[in-house]
């Protein structure tokens, strides 16, 4: 059970030495990167021989402690903020997790966040060997969970793995050699499974009690062949709030005009909107798109069509049976129609899909689908996220996948059948667009894995 005694809470008054504060510098670095953008963060149930370092190292706009889950706030009862629980080596010391996870479940919302340290079950002989020769204080951990025993004990009490992140390969500061070893190894092949702690997200899996409202953008430039085939064919959800926002570019031809037409006409069960993008790129259009939408989901649909509307209640259900928060386009499972797609771009695709897969820790098979659905407070979490991690993507997938994985959201597939677009030419230049998307790649893996330790 997660409970501490009165006696040791808040904080065992043990040697605050140099090396504990720097190897929980570099834990606390980790979890930072996405509980600065949380509403609080709560540590659940401090161990006896706690002494506070990694909590009071966490950077959130709030935090407090929790000796036990009674202690938790109800985040059912606020469902729109975003609470992380912090449990520092609980898992290492607990018999029952399985319970202890379903005790805690029916207390949290959607949004809630479990960040959870655990001690590397490879590297298990280290913490005995360290406590036999008397360089721990703390008891023996009891519990080495597997990767894939913590699965199934999430799985069975309702919560779902978002990421696991190894960290801290050299425990004490050494002067330029400890943040360099602690900076690389997670990403070196093999060598990034000899760290000495995991840090693990987890998400309680709770659907929708209610049906969201739901906001369409729809970027469009020279697209005026397609423009009525979208408020056509898109599917009326029963039940569900639902408005169109078209986001007019530069165009050479009377896309602008279409939108126009459309949106003054009446479309029973749609809402619908038009604006003008003040800049360039689809990124910007979807961003004027997002800003202007009122609903509490928003979702992407290209004007080309190539992902047909009539897939966009799939994505939907996918979200309100909380699946993920975030709903990602596959167009890489099933066969393309023909013309749909250029072969170099599908290897592009490939390519792209497994390096960000690798560098994120996501489970996705296509990063480039233009069509994605995620909570609207969770799209502003991420602006302030680009306004800290960097603005450089021109396209916008990227930095949506990229937030997504540092804000701990759940991220799925969807996969679709992609179809050749039926009007216009394509506004991707392959060779160019490939350069800039291989640019942020390594962009993002040097700014997501090399700027943690501190």
């Amino acid at each position: 059970m997660f409970q501490t005694p009165r006696s040791t809470y808040p904080w065992n008054e043990e040697p605050r030495t140099g090396w504990k504060r720097y190897l929980y510098a570099v834990l606390a670095a980790e979890i930072s990167t996405s509980t600065r953008f949380f509403d609080e963060c709560v540590q659940l149930s401090p161990l006896p021989h706690d002494g506070g370092l990694l909590f009071e190292a966490l950077q959130c706009p709030a935090k407090r402690v929790a000796a036990s889950v009674g202690q938790v706030p109800d985040a059912r009862r606020t469902p729109d903020r975003r609470v992380a629980l912090l449990l520092n080596g609980n898992f290492n010391y607990l018999t029952d997790v399985q319970q202890d996870l379903s005790n805690l479940r029916p207390k949290l919302s959607r949004h809630t966040r479990l960040f959870v340290l655990m001690y590397n079950p490879f590297m298990s002989f280290l913490y005995t060997l360290a406590s036999w020769l008397g360089l721990r204080h703390a008891p023996r951990p009891d519990v080495f969970l597997s990767e894939a025993n913590l699965r199934t004990v999430a799985q069975l009490a309702g919560f779902q793995i978002v990421r696991i992140r190894p960290s801290v390969y050299l425990p004490i500061r050494v002067p330029l050699v400890s943040n360099l070893v602690n900076r690389i190894l997670p990403i070196v092949p093999l060598v990034r499974r000899m760290s000495l702690a995991w840090v693990v997200v987890l998400r309680p899996i709770v659907a929708e009690a209610r049906r969201p409202s739901l906001s369409i953008v729809v970027p469009a430039r020279n697209e005026a062949g397609n423009i009525d085939n979208v408020v056509r064919q898109i599917p009326r959800l029963e039940g569900t709030d639902m408005e169109l926002i078209f986001v007019g570019g530069k165009s050479t031809d009377a896309t602008w005009q279409r939108i126009q037409d459309v949106v003054t006409q009446p479309n029973e069960g749609l809402r619908t909107a038009a604006f003008r993008q003040p800049g360039t790129g689809k990124n910007d259009a979807v961003r004027v798109g997002f800003e202007r939408a009122t609903g509490d989901l928003v979702v992407i649909l290209d004007a080309d069509l190539s992902v047909l509307p009539k897939m966009l209640p799939r994505f939907y259900q996918a979200y309100c049976q909380g699946m993920a928060d975030l709903i990602n386009g596959n167009r890489l499972v099933y066969p393309m129609e023909a013309g749909a797609m250029r072969p170099l771009n599908r290897i592009g695709n490939i390519l792209f899909a497994r390096t960000l897969a690798w560098i994120l820790g996501l489970n996705i098979g296509d990063s480039l689908c233009g069509t994605k659905l995620l909570n609207r407070q969770d799209y502003h979490r991420m602006v302030a996220w680009r306004n800290r991690f960097g603005d450089f993507d021109p396209f916008g997938d990227f930095e949506l996948l990229f937030a997504a994985s540092e804000l701990a959201l759940g991220v799925i597939d969807v996969p679709i059948r992609y179809a050749a677009r039926t009007y216009g030419e394509t506004n991707i230049r392959r060779f160019h667009h490939g350069f800039q998307l291989a640019r942020m790649m390594a962009i993002g893996l040097v700014r997501v894995f090399l700027g943690k330790v501190r």
